[in-house]
């Protein structure tokens, strides 16, 4: 998921550096939720993982 945004972040700054700015601010947005939706399943991933422990 991560390296999706890094994708469409990349993508995103070629097309502002070739004057696409439709497309530029397109996948800047969708870079943006990617790494929120990232964000969020990480956090998830970690409380799941201290609220069960390991067992014995």
């Amino acid at each position: 998921m991560l390296r999706w945004a890094l994708i469409f972040l990349v993508v995103a700054l070629v097309a502002a550096v070739l004057g696409f700015g439709g497309i530029a601010g397109a996948s800047a947005e969708i870079a943006k939720i990617l790494f929120f939706v990232f964000l969020v399943l990480f956090v998830v991933s970690l409380v799941v993982n201290m609220v069960r422990g390991r067992a014995p």
